[in-house]
Order: structure tokens, then C-alpha cells, then sequence
């Protein structure tokens, strides 16, 4: 097949798709205007609301991307296409082990009655309107299509790509970009361990090694002729130097735009990350069960140790803890996203951290 290129843009700087309320439209729209390459979150959205937001996107005249969630995760079976879009019931069945939540659901009763919310009884396991987003995506094409959490049945890499869509496979090993190559994706984002929120590991089960992004856009290139985009423990432009240097086509920020006058992150999330009390970073399923890099706080110390592997199960479990915490301002029960290089995110416009990561490197000086 004859690849789709991914769209030029004058930095070497793409935004990652912080969903939950961090990645907003005006967000994507600042970052598009410095010249970087913004990607949109349709995770946890309504396929209405992406449309709304991806209609908003088009009409800057800039590149951008929009993210898609794999529902039940890993390497995904030859099914048969269903719901009218191919491949729709294609992935492996991952229902959640009703034991396990239950024994979770019971240990997370305190906070709950801390917060004052009530949890759900039964495990929760939704495809996030999976097949209504790629028809939105085939009807309405974006530039840029990225999945994470897995692949797809290759007919959908395939509908989109017809649509006119560049797509793109979220990795986390050598041989998951060996089976994206495989599927026929248009290039591929290498997310190191020490990128912030979710890993979009094909296995959310395996145990994930500390490998950094320098070195695993290395062994991706070893296996791979894809461009890459590396997202993962970016704290500055010397990060983004040495990226580069490995092969990375463009490096991907998430966690440098969490400060931003644009980012909708939330008041309590933001003061966290510059909060004496927090010290470093951690994987933890406590909040979704999949593992992601957070703060490390007290609710994760309370509870990592028994949180199952169940997404989306536990995400939606958590969900009234982690909304009411929030709007508490109460850091040590919320889900504080965040990658390694968190203490370097500045509380600047998102046009200026672009022009610092892009032009900084040969520019003293970042933005405070």
C-alpha cells in the first residue's frame, strides 16, 4: 500500500491528546498557531461532542489529529466487522472479573463516604462509542487519526485511511510496532514509560520496564521503517534534541502543557504539580486499572496494591471519587496525571512552551 505522510508542520512539536478535560479546543488551537501539530482527545467524549470540537479544529485552516480509544485492549482478533463499520467486533472480549471489583469496589467504600458520593455496583465495561467515532472519522476525516490502547481490525486502519485520514498506532514495545507496521498504520507514536496518564501498552496485565524513549525509539527503528513520533519524559529542548537525534520525525509533549492559560486542567491538578508534597511520579492502576503515571499521593498508596486490571471497569468506578475530589480541591484522592518531567511545566501560553521546545534549543531561557 501507498502510505499517507503526515501533515508538515513548521516545529517538530506535536500535542498530546490529554483527555479529561486537559486538552481543550483552544488548547489545540494555540499550539496549531505555533506551528506545532495538536491532536484532539475523543476519550470519555460524546461522539457529538467530538464532532463539535473537531468541526471547530477545521475551521483554523491548521493540521491537526484526533485520538481514539481501542475498547478491550491487546492484539485484537480477525472478527467479523459489525455495526456497519469494519471491524467494529473485531477486538477480544475483556469483561471484567466481577470478584475483583466487588473486593475493590468495597475497599474504596470509605472514600467514598469521605466524599460523599455513592459508587457503581456492578463493573462497567463500554467500548466509548467506539463504532459512532470512526464512522464520525470516516464521514467527517480528519488529518491525523491516532489509536491508542491496542489496534483495531485492520479494515478500519484500512476505511480510515480511504477517508483520507493519516493513521497512527500508540506503542510501547518493539514488537507492538512490529504488529501495527503489520496492520498497515501510517506511522507510529513510541510512548516511553515515563510519559504521564495512561501507557497505551497493547497488555495492560504485563509488568512495564523503565525504558527510556531515547532508547526505545532506538529498538523501534531497529524493527520499523515507519516515522516516529516519541512522547515520554519530555522536560525541555534538550529532550527534544535528543529525540530528534535518535530519528524521531516529532516529539510529543503532554504533561509541558498541563500549566498552560489554555489547558482546562483543573485548579487542583495544576497547583499539584508545583506542590512541595508531591515528589515524584508513579505507575498506578488505583484509578482506571490500567496503568498509568500519576503524583503519587495517598490514594494510590492505599489502594495500587489492590486495584485489579479492569479498564474501563475501574475507571468508572472511580469517576465520582476522582469528579468530587476535584471539585474539593482534595490532591490526595484525584488522579494527578503527570510525566516525569512535570516540574518543568511552565505557567505560560501554549504558543510561547511551542516556540520554547522548538527554538530553545538554540535560545536561553523557558517560560515561567
Amino acid at each position: 500500500m501507498t502510505r499517507r505522510r503526515l501533515p508538515v508542520t513548521a516545529v517538530p512539536i506535536v500535542a498530546a491528546p490529554m483527555a479529561g478535560g486537559p486538552t481543550t479546543v483552544a488548547l489545540c488551537s494555540a499550539v496549531a498557531e505555533a506551528g506545532g501539530l495538536p491532536f484532539l482527545p475523543c476519550g470519555y467524549r460524546t461522539t457529538q461532542a467530538c464532532a463539535d470540537d473537531i468541526e471547530a479544529l477545521r475551521q483554523t485552516g491548521h493540521p491537526f489529529g484526533v485520538n481514539l480509544f481501542v475498547p478491550d485492549t491487546g492484539v485484537p482478533d480477525t472478527g467479523v466487522p459489525g455495526g456497519g463499520v469494519p471491524g467494529a467486533a473485531a477486538s477480544r472480549n475483556a469483561d471484567p472479573d466481577e470478584a475483583a471489583f466487588a473486593a475493590y469496589r468495597q475497599q474504596l467504600l470509605p472514600e467514598a463516604e469521605a466524599l460523599g458520593v455513592v459508587l457503581e455496583e456492578k463493573p462497567r465495561n463500554d467500548r466509548d462509542e467506539w463504532e459512532q467515532k470512526v464512522e464520525l472519522l470516516l464521514q467527517s476525516p480528519a488529518p491525523v487519526v491516532s489509536l491508542t490502547f491496542g489496534l483495531p481490525d485492520p479494515a478500519v486502519i484500512a476505511a480510515l485511511q480511504e477517508a483520507g485520514s493519516a493513521v497512527l498506532a500508540t506503542v510501547t514495545t518493539p514488537s507492538e510496532a512490529e504488529l501495527a507496521q503489520e496492520a498497515d498504520v501510517d506511522g507510529l507514536i513510541v510512548q516511553g514509560s515515563a510519559a504521564g496518564g495512561h501507557s497505551a501498552t497493547f497488555d495492560p496485565d504485563r509488568s512495564l520496564p523503565d525504558t527510556p524513549t531515547v532508547q526505545l525509539v532506538h529498538d523501534v527503528l531497529k524493527v520499523s521503517s515507519l516515522p516516529v513520533i516519541a512522547a515520554g519524559g519530555v522536560d525541555g529542548p534538550q529532550a527534544v534534541k535528543s529525540l530528534s537525534a535518535a530519528g524521531a520525525h516529532s516529539v510529543a509533549i503532554g504533561t509541558l502543557l498541563l500549566r498552560t492559560d489554555e489547558a482546562g486542567t483543573s485548579a487542583t491538578h495544576r497547583e499539584a504539580l508545583t506542590a512541595p508534597q508531591f515528589t515524584t511520579t508513579t505507575m498506578t492502576r488505583a484509578f482506571t486499572g490500567r496503568p498509568a503515571r500519576a503524583l503519587r499521593n495517598e490514594f494510590i498508596d492505599r489502594h495500587e496494591s489492590a486495584a485489579p486490571s479492569a479498564y474501563p471497569s475501574i475507571h468508572h468506578l472511580t469517576r465520582p471519587l476522582r469528579q468530587a475530589a476535584a471539585a474539593a480541591g482534595d490532591a490526595q484522592r484525584l488522579h494527578l496525571w503527570a510525566g516525569t518531567g512535570y516540574r518543568h511545566a511552565p505557567a505560560a501560553p501554549a504558543g510561547e512552551v511551542i516556540r520554547w521546545l522548538s527554538t530553545g534549543i538554540l535560545a536561553a531561557g523557558r517560560p515561567r
